[in-house]
């Protein structure tokens, strides 16, 4: 991959990628071992609370701490967040499985979670040459599947080694330990906002990167759902160790799906209904719901659609922000995927008890309304000459 290629060997390109990955690895760890954690003293009904109330903080707190990074600078938000975070792991650590203070520590730790992926991404047009930032882009979200595959197997390694307090408390020292990195880097303590008036709305305030964030909601909605009808597909198999096979493959075909685009030319937000279009389409074929061999490799294809369109998305929300709100825009991407993903994962559930078919079909009708939502984001009146990339670079 040329373009990927060129975009690793920019100057410390490869310093903020990883530490940025290895500080993000709680978002796909923290899940699983809250869960483990809280299996040890409390239903598991409880437990899925506490996920959820991790979930829901991280959602709420990301455009919020994306506000102040776009008001001051990196680094101080950053090592805060962190700081907060890593106390509301060490709580749970602590909490010997009462439920109160368990749920505190959850709540503390996706509120604090440092937003590495919106201050990343409101890097890339200092990092490489204009003509680079959509395979950036590309490469950033394709490599963080890397992350939902690698930090659950990091919480049960940690968990098998020290127990399932342990697995929170590698949540929090990867999460510290990649902050530090990432905020020492030149590029990060160089960033700036873009001084500009504020608004309490911030991004939301322009009318099309709001219908972008419910397009991205219904894209939420279309991943969110297949781990819960994977769960009853592989329950039906007899086998519920396929769950994690399927998600892998998923995962695969999504880190193919990205390096692909890579390649792509930088492109408006034109793009997105056709993007969206072949997101929505991967997910049509698994309503054959077919033997295993051939589920994986149908899961596999369906991942290819995601980061293609999450790359047109975060580059349309770099150009529909107002000047000085571009990271808590990338921010509330973040947002609507995490609400989305919820969503769908809430309404799959009992669909999935109707049917498998039922279950599967959710994917692709919320893919319809993404491809909607985006369609009217196409045909809007293009931005103002001059308003691309406002990320304070």
């Amino acid at each position: 991959m040329p373009a990927a290629t060129a975009v690793l060997r920019a100057p410390q390109v490869p310093l903020v990628l990883i530490a940025s990955q290895v500080g993000r690895l709680p978002t796909a760890a923290a899940p699983l071992a809250l869960l483990l954690y809280a299996r040890e003293s409390v239903s598991l009904a409880v437990s899925g609370i506490v996920v959820a109330v991790f979930t829901a903080g991280m959602a709420v707190g990301a455009p919020v701490l994306a506000r102040s990074v776009d008001r001051w600078r990196q680094p101080p938000v950053l090592y805060g967040s962190a700081s907060l975070s890593g106390i509301g792991y060490l709580i749970a650590a602590v909490s010997d499985g009462r439920p109160a203070v368990l749920l505190t520590g959850a709540a503390l730790a996706g509120i604090g979670t440092p937003p590495l992926e919106a201050c990343l991404r409101a890097l890339w047009p200092a990092l490489v040459p204009a003509g680079d930032v959509t395979a950036a882009y590309s490469l950033d979200i394709a490599l963080q599947e890397v992350i939902f595959v690698v930090g659950p197997l990091v919480t049960l390694s940690a968990v098998a080694a020290g127990g399932p307090a342990t697995g929170l408390l590698t949540a929090a020292a990867l999460q510290l330990g990649g902050v530090a990195v990432f905020a020492r880097a030149a590029v990060v303590r160089g960033w700036r906002g873009t001084p500009a008036h504020r608004h309490c709305a911030g991004p939301l305030r322009a009318p099309r990167l709001v219908i972008l964030v419910l397009g991205i909601v219904c894209t939420g909605a279309a991943v969110g759902s297949i781990p819960v009808v994977l769960t009853g597909y592989a329950e039906a198999a007899g086998n519920r160790g396929l769950t994690g096979w399927l998600l892998a493959a998923q995962a695969v075909g999504a880190l193919i799906g990205g390096l692909l685009y890579t390649r792509a030319r930088p492109g408006g937000p034109a793009r997105l209904p056709a993007l969206a279009a072949c997101f929505a389409a991967g997910y049509v074929p698994l309503l054959l719901v077919p033997a295993p061999p051939a589920m994986a490799l149908l899961q596999a294809i369906s991942g290819m659609g995601l980061p293609p369109l999450l790359t047109a998305a975060f580059l349309a929300a770099d150009r529909l922000a107002p000047p000085g709100t571009a990271v808590e825009a990338f921010a509330w991407i973040f947002t609507a995927f995490t609400v989305g993903s919820a969503t769908g994962a809430a309404i799959a559930g009992p669909l999935t008890d109707t049917g498998l078919r039922h279950g599967f079909a959710l994917a692709p009708l919320a893919g319809l309304l993404a491809i909607i939502a985006m369609a009217v984001v196409a045909a809007a009146h293009p931005p103002r000459p001059g308003h691309v990339h406002q990320s304070g670079v």
